[in-house]
């Protein structure tokens, strides 16, 4: 099986998904932005072949060097697991005849009108939506649907450039700021009160062969607006209890209508006072790294299992469900450098034995934006068998550790 990957360096979880294949015996060649003597040699080992593009985005010199590798030998998949990475890689795949996620696919899991357009067509409950590309568009669609609405990019991730809004004024400053004033077309929202989840797949021929449920607390957009909150993500070993079993149905109908084959896929959630409803749906692996959360919390190699399902067709260990995993992440208390911390020795000595693992940059490290994702600054990844005892150590620490700057 010779697959190509795109971009095996970055970002540094990329390396997983090589590891992950060329765990199950598969031959890979990357394809990425660096030099090959950028590339570790643990790195070099489980790639097979590397060549370098100036950028994996550019159709055209994708087209090319995939062409070329081609012309060596016979390509079975060609895979990406980066956002921005699938509509491109999905144009070039279709272009010399690889099998994998189809452009249609990927464009509906791109482009956030025209995948709830689809949805809402197989009967999947979502938010109003529309595209809107003038002001008077954003204008009608805000006193259709009334206030508050969302304001963000057709094929954006995460909360990343999302606005709320709340009144005309800001509608008329989110107009300008977004250049819908300018003709530029953006994915315009009903904002949906409740909590937010996710649900995520690894699908093989269309069929879910694992399954995982994520919580938010609190929701995305208000954790990325608000430096005093310390967010956390924590995905449950409930899996099995009644209380999911509307979400999944929803998972696998949404997978069914957008064509997803062989693939991972990320699907964001509301459950509210209008019930459940869909946000949106990527086919690629959740962001940060909570792969690393479920193969914690499964005592499973989820990148291995990624392996075998594009490589062989097939999954080969199933989760254990034994733990419910968290990813807690800790805010400066204001850009610039770190100073130091505070409580972070007591949570050891209290909850040790929970933690999976701790990123604490040094002092003197500089700060990045809370914007930047839960991952940007300091964060702990922990693990418990009891959900509600992990939701009460996060929430310990989160009033316990300070991360001092100036």
């Amino acid at each position: 099986m010779h697959v190509i990957f795109i971009e095996p360096k970055f970002p540094s979880n990329q390396r997983q998904f090589v590891r992950g294949l060329a765990s199950v015996g598969a031959h890979v060649t990357g394809i990425g932005e660096a030099p090959v003597d950028a590339l570790d040699p643990e790195l070099k080992d489980w790639l097979g072949d590397y060549e370098q593009v100036g950028s994996v985005c550019d159709e055209g010199a994708l087209l090319h060097t995939v062409r070329r590798i081609q012309a060596r030998g016979w390509v079975d998949r060609m895979e990406a697991t980066v956002e921005a990475h699938i509509l491109p890689v999905a144009k070039v795949r279709e272009a010399t005849g690889i099998p994998g996620t189809s452009v249609e696919t990927a464009f509906l899991c791109r482009d956030k009108p025209a995948m709830k357009e689809v949805l809402r067509r197989n009967g999947i409950p979502c938010a109003a939506s529309d595209g809107v590309s003038s002001a008077d568009e954003a204008r009608a669609f805000a006193a259709r649907v009334g206030f508050p609405i969302i304001l963000k990019p057709r094929g954006g991730a995460g909360a990343a450039e999302t606005d709320r809004i709340d009144t005309a004024e800001q509608l008329e400053h989110a107009i300008h700021r977004h250049g819908i004033d300018r003709g530029h077309s953006v994915a315009a929202e009903e904002f949906i009160e409740g909590h937010e989840g996710f649900y995520d797949t690894l699908s093989i021929n269309g069929e879910v062969a694992h399954e995982f449920v994520s919580h938010y607390y609190p929701g995305v957009l208000e954790s990325m607006r608000n430096r005093w909150i310390t967010p956390y993500v924590i995905t449950t070993n409930r899996v099995g209890a009644p209380g999911y079993d509307e979400v999944k149905a929803m998972g696998y109908e949404v997978n069914r209508a957008l064509g997803i084959g062989t693939s991972a896929t990320h699907m964001e959630w509301f459950f509210g006072p209008k019930g459940l409803k869909f946000s949106e749906i990527g086919c690629r692996p959740p962001g940060v790294s909570v792969w690393d959360l479920y193969s914690a919390a499964n005592d499973i190699d989820l990148y291995r299992e990624w392996g075998m399902a594009i490589a062989h067709g097939r999954a080969a260990s199933p989760p254990s469900r034994n733990y419910a995993a968290a990813m807690i992440a800790l805010r400066p208390t204001r850009d610039g450098r770190i100073t130091g911390y505070e409580g972070v020795e007591a949570i050891h000595q209290r909850h040790g034995e929970t933690i999976i693992d701790a990123h604490l940059p040094p002092p003197g490290s500089s700060t990045q934006p809370i914007e930047a994702g839960y991952m940007a600054n300091a964060w702990i990844r922990l693990r418990h068998p009891d959900y509600d005892a992990l939701r009460g150590i996060c929430d310990e620490i989160g009033q316990t550790i300070r991360v001092h700057a100036e």
